[in-house]
């Protein structure tokens, strides 16, 4: 079983490059669920693609032109999105920001 520890302290963990302009930070997980940070920068782009889990996204900062299947909507603060597994999705961050991700199960390719 893959697991983190039961406390994850931000300052501790460290951010990876996910991409230009794109930085994340893996939080708890466990074989069932992940939660992950994206801190973007203006102009970044989270590359369309799909994946076999689940996700649901907490905006926590900045807006971001979001694509999910054929809707395209622009999501702030305090907004969220869901994402059903294998739909294509992605993102161009047009104010500088981070997506709170909640994947199921978890994302063993972020390990």
């Amino acid at each position: 079983m893959n697991q983190s520890d039961c406390f994850q302290i931000g300052k501790e963990i460290p951010w990876e490059d996910a991409g230009p302009g794109v930085r994340r930070q893996v939080y708890g997980y466990g074989d069932q669920l992940m939660l992950v940070k994206a801190r973007f920068e203006k102009g970044a782009e989270g590359v369309p693609h799909q994946h076999p889990h689940a996700q649901a996204t907490y905006v926590a900062e900045g807006s971001f032109e979001m694509t999910i299947g054929n809707e395209k909507r622009i999501v702030t603060a305090g907004d969220g999105f869901y994402v059903a597994p294998q739909v294509w999705h992605g993102c161009v961050c047009l104010e500088a920001g981070m997506l709170v991700d909640a994947f199921s199960p978890c994302r063993v390719d972020f390990l």
